[in-house]
């Protein structure tokens, strides 16, 4: 479920927000069932507990209201049963609906507010589902191809920003260098790139890739990108 924060937050902003934060979603997902040879993803205690012991103790909380300092400082004796329950999750494609519920907070982009688009949604889930999806993003980036080439930035390992406005710039004007030449640039910016999300259809990429939907875990991936019925409040 999806909570609202605010004072005096219009219905309409409410249904904004709501539909920015993926709450609707026309794409049913579908279950992939593994095969028999196929084996599901599973994680050890010590990769729960190095993921707990790395939570930034500031970072605030989902609508559990359970402090980044207590999972951080408790990590050693929650591990286990974090442990069971993200595999129990995994083998079973089930993701837990306390998991998916979110705090919605609408923070305005400028100082004087005019129109729904001067707000932008910030969503607090709770800080234990953030753990998982961490694990499950090492695991997968473990996974990728090398056929994702060299200009490949965004969650490429020893690749930056940085990396690629060097490489943007480098080739621009060594290209510039040629005599008679000219160049065009094109920058495109995806509104809600994100949020526009549909699950099923990134299991269908991820599974391009080579990622298998048991490596990949496309079943448990396709329900963790769905939401519950909004809640505002």
């Amino acid at each position: 479920y999806i909570v609202i924060m605010g004072a005096n937050i219009e219905s309409e902003l409410v249904k904004e927000l709501c539909t920015l934060a993926g709450a609707q979603n026309s794409v049913a997902a579908r279950k992939t069932i593994p095969t028999p040879n196929d084996q599901v993803l599973c994680f050890s205690m010590a990769d729960v507990k190095r993921t707990l012991c790395g939570i930034n103790p500031r970072k605030s909380a989902g609508p559990d209201n359970i402090p980044g300092r207590v999972l951080r400082e408790c990590a050693e004796q929650l591990a286990d049963v974090f442990t069971d329950t993200f595999n129990i999750s995994l083998s079973s494609a089930v993701v837990p609906i306390c998991f998916k519920a979110m705090t919605i907070i609408p923070r305005p982009k400028k100082s004087t507010v005019s129109c729904l688009n001067d707000y932008r949604p910030v969503a607090l889930t709770p800080i234990v589902m953030k753990c998982f999806e961490r694990l499950i993003m090492r695991h997968i980036k473990t996974q990728l191809p090398p056929s994702l080439g060299s200009l490949q930035f965004v969650y490429h390992p020893n690749h930056s920003m940085d990396d690629a406005i060097t490489t943007t710039l480098h080739l621009a004007l060594t290209h510039l260098d040629n005599k008679d030449s000219y160049l065009r640039m094109l920058f495109i910016d995806f509104s809600s790139a994100f949020n526009s999300i549909i699950p099923q259809y990134l299991i269908e990429k991820l599974s391009l890739l080579g990622l298998t939907p048991p490596s990949a875990n496309g079943s448990w991936t396709s329900r963790s990108g769905t939401a519950s019925p909004a809640l505002p409040h």
